[in-house]
């Protein structure tokens, strides 16, 4: 059996960029499908923890960004892992409808094949 260790946990101990920012990318809990990548802060790290509500930080808006707030295409957090640097973040997610803006279900819905663009989904709605 492994052994498994339980620390606290500091948002501040993420190795974020330049503008204080880490990508964060959300993966569907049940079906393993990535859904997309959007960037983070330290505070929206701690409102996603503390809500349970998906946030993100907007960096055209920059405002933060609860995902399906306004469409209510809603990432509900099942669990948030860091990988090995800390320095990128995968939030398993519980999504109701499309993750994309474009009403995909995943905003990597386009395949380079042969040299060529592929759709691979149309919008949901």
């Amino acid at each position: 059996m492994q052994k498994v260790f339980i620390m606290s946990f500091d948002h501040n101990s993420l190795k974020y960029d330049a503008a204080g920012l880490i990508p964060c990318i959300a993966q569907d809990e049940q079906s393993g499908e990535v859904l997309m990548m959007a960037w983070m802060n330290a505070q929206s790290v701690a409102k996603t923890l503390e809500t349970g509500k998906v946030t993100y930080w907007s960096r055209s808006r920059q405002a933060f960004w609860v995902k399906g707030e306004s469409s209510g295409h809603v990432q509900t957090l099942v669990d948030l892992r860091l990988d090995c640097d800390r320095d990128c973040l995968l939030a398993l997610v519980h999504q109701v409808g499309p993750a994309c803006h474009t009403n995909r279900r995943s905003c990597f819905y386009t395949a380079v094949r042969d040299g060529a663009e592929q759709e691979l989904m149309a919008p949901m709605i």
